[in-house]
């Protein structure tokens, strides 16, 4: 069951709340159990979805899970939001890495619902109106035990949005398609830094298959104080968000080593980028076998290849010098070979430029890279040949010395000779063929 909650003290959650009970057909029942402030009273079922109202404000809801006729999956909190960001619809998680200023207790967090924040941000990108961006918050306020997985879903950022019909409908409809939406996928991670409104983590949470649990912004971590004086924070951050992993923003060295004494990892966003798609396991042995992602290593359209977990591969030496020769004819076509042929391959220059070792699933798989890379050869040489110890190249170029060896004058008379025009020279016609040689390059594989 997902938990709806509507706040009779916030007027965009009562909003929200109506648009909800128009876009679908809800059964009215009655919990004379509760008192109305409190939930009871006239509630409303759909599907697997439930909904009650209460008086008071959503961050000052605790236990509010105690209120629904079952245990949820996870509670929408329904909400404001407020601030100076324009039409904005945002969702966040509730808890607090410092003081208790806006409800909830000092140091505290709920359980994160991450599976559920990514479900809803792709139906933010659905519905939102045009003039609406779409965003994700740091955790800042209460309430801190909610009785069961909880997020808060919210029209911004001001009274005209919270009034406008097509904001709070866009909300609503989001809301609604949360069903069948579990509150946990498989991979979490807490991330560390940046400023409330969390683009790198919005990031994550958009374009890859990990997602976000409870965000440390700046200031609420400014606010917590020292990491080492606040380990139990930081743990309960963990699990609150049901993670093993961390990805930090900014230079926090004293952050790193406490999450790092607590267990727990801390990732770059490139490794998370990598790891997508890609069993952890997988990636933990080619790091091992090759080099950390943080070092270079990137990986290829193999990486998952019959979704392997042990080492299903064979470690060779990249034809560096073919490599290298391919990159400065086509730097991307030279990466995209290596790319689509290797499991995993280091590089160098920021990533950018694959060098030394690669891990390929079988024999074929280097020919095969051989092959794409004496591809881009051809575009420089006019003969290519893939052998078996070597791509030899060949072309035939002006030879300088020959033009002078004939009285060729260097200047226009050479540019014409490159260019395969013919130029006189002393009354007599020097042709390019003349001055032509060839050239012959062998690149060990």
């Amino acid at each position: 069951m997902i938990a709806v909650v509507v706040s009779r003290a916030d007027n965009a959650s009562v909003h929200i709340g109506e648009r909800l009970l128009e876009l679908a057909d809800w059964v009215e029942q009655t919990d004379d159990s509760r008192p109305d402030e409190a939930g009871g009273g006239t509630y409303y079922r759909h599907g697997e979805f439930e909904l009650r109202e209460f008086d008071g404000w959503h961050l000052e809801l605790e236990r509010v899970a105690d209120a629904f006729s079952e245990s949820p999956e996870f509670i929408a909190f329904v909400s404001r939001h407020s601030g100076e960001t324009g039409p904005l619809l945002t969702a966040h998680f509730t808890g607090n890495f410092g003081p208790a200023e806006y409800g909830g207790d000092s140091g505290a967090f709920a359980r994160s619902c991450p599976n559920a924040q990514k479900a809803v941000v792709e139906a933010f990108d659905r519905h939102a109106p045009d003039a609406y961006d779409v965003g994700v918050e740091c955790t800042h306020h209460g309430p801190t035990d909610p009785g069961a997985p909880a997020m808060f879903v919210e029209l911004g950022s001001g009274e005209d949005e919270w009034e406008d019909p097509a904001g709070a409908r866009a909300v609503a409809q989001s809301v609604l398609d949360l069903s069948g939406v579990t509150a946990d996928r498989e991979r979490h991670l807490v991330g560390f830094g940046g400023g409330h409104y969390a683009p790198r983590f919005e990031r994550i949470v958009r374009e890859t298959d990990w997602a976000v649990g409870h965000i440390g912004a700046e200031w609420p971590l400014d606010a917590m104080g020292s990491p080492a004086e606040n380990r139990d924070v930081i743990r309960r951050a963990f699990e609150a968000s049901a993670a093993e992993y961390a990805v930090i923003e900014g230079d926090r060295p004293e952050l790193v080593e406490v999450v790092e004494s607590l267990g727990y990892r801390v990732v770059s966003e490139t490794w998370v980028t990598e790891s997508d798609g890609v069993s952890l396991e997988r990636l933990e042995t080619l790091e091992a076998d090759l080099s950390s992602v943080e070092a270079g290593l990137r990986l290829g359209a193999d990486a998952d290849a019959d979704a392997g977990d042990s080492d299903d591969y064979t470690i060779v030496s990249l034809p560096d010098d073919l490599l290298s020769e391919a990159a400065g004819i086509d730097r991307d076509a030279a990466r995209t070979a290596v790319h689509e042929n290797a499991v995993a391959y280091e590089t160098r220059e920021g990533g950018t430029k694959a060098a030394g070792r690669a891990a390929l699933t079988h024999e074929d798989r280097y020919n095969e890279l051989v092959d794409a890379l004496a591809s881009v050869l051809r575009e420089k040489y006019d003969d290519v040949r893939h052998k078996q110890t070597a791509v030899v190249a060949t072309r035939e170029s002006f030879d300088a010395a020959a033009a002078a060896e004939l009285g060729v004058p260097e200047g226009p008379a050479f540019g014409k000779l490159s260019a395969g025009q013919s130029v006189t020279v002393d009354g007599r016609e020097v042709m390019p063929a003349d001055v032509r040689s060839e050239e012959t390059v062998a690149f060990k594989i």
